[in-house]
């Protein structure tokens, strides 16, 4: 595997930013057999406190998809809940239409559908959920480890950001808009595309009520939920260990990987 910082000027957000991204490394001897293959992706999403290079200091995920023919990519967002922001940086076009095209711009990755994937913890969880359900037929499968789910919930329950919450979402009811994504379930229910959606969250996380209001919810359609609800709480132990289930879960097609 290698493991690459990439460094560019994003024309959405008007400034440069960054990326990390894992890619599998072939041997010398396939050089050729492997020109123009394109690698399954995940995209790989950060939370409220952190950044693009949180993955690869506080997990080992750059070994646990040594074996698996996946690229990774993540992006950095800021405290953006991947949206436009209303007083900010347009982080949900950034990220849905610009970190995309740069990515395969860049990297030799696939962009049929079978082949991306995306996941990311708490604020991550969120919006790799909001992503794949916005954009069905982009993604196969989306996983959310503790995730924010009930963002409208959220923004009630934490007036201690209130103005952080209104920096991003405005004075704007949430419920019931494109960043509602309970709201974005009752869409997609009718929707010709369905992302496989796997979600887990410790028993002893404060995100943990929200997560069980929203499988109760996908219960009631017709997607295809995986759900984990185990004890842990709201730390990197658990999410080293669950996204080692994640990359087990994901539908990666057999002939793309590497034995």
């Amino acid at each position: 595997m290698s493991l690459l910082k990439c460094d560019f000027f994003s024309e959405v957000l008007d400034l440069s930013t960054s990326m990390t991204v894992i890619m599998p490394q072939e041997p010398l001897s396939t050089v050729k057999e492997t020109r123009d293959k394109k690698y399954p992706v995940l995209y790989l999403l950060h939370g409220y406190s952190d950044d693009h290079t949180i993955w690869t200091r506080r997990t080992s995920v750059e070994r646990y998809v040594q074996n698996l023919g996946l690229a990774v990519v993540m992006p950095q967002v800021d405290h953006s809940y991947y949206t436009d922001m209303k007083y900010g940086k347009k982080y949900w076009t950034f990220l849905s239409e610009e970190v995309p095209h740069v990515a395969r711009s860049l990297f030799h990755l696939s962009d049929k559908r079978e082949d991306n994937f995306v996941a990311g913890l708490s604020m991550g969880g969120y919006g790799a959920f909001k992503w794949a359900l916005r954009q069905p037929e982009k993604f196969a499968a989306a996983a959310s480890l503790s995730g924010a789910l009930n963002v409208a919930n959220r923004v009630k329950q934490m007036p201690d950001r209130r103005d952080g919450f209104n920096l991003i979402f405005g004075e704007e009811e949430i419920q019931g808009t494109e960043n509602d994504l309970f709201w974005l379930i009752e869409q997609g229910n009718l929707a010709a595309y369905k992302p496989l959606l796997y979600q887990s969250c410790g028993t002893e996380d404060f995100l943990y009520d929200d997560n069980v209001q929203f499988k109760e919810m996908v219960n009631n359609t017709d997607f295809d939920l995986i759900t984990e609800f185990e004890t842990g709480d709201h730390e990197w132990s658990y999410w080293d260990r669950k996204i080692q289930d994640v990359l087990n879960w994901l539908p990666i097609k057999k002939d793309e990987a590497k034995e």
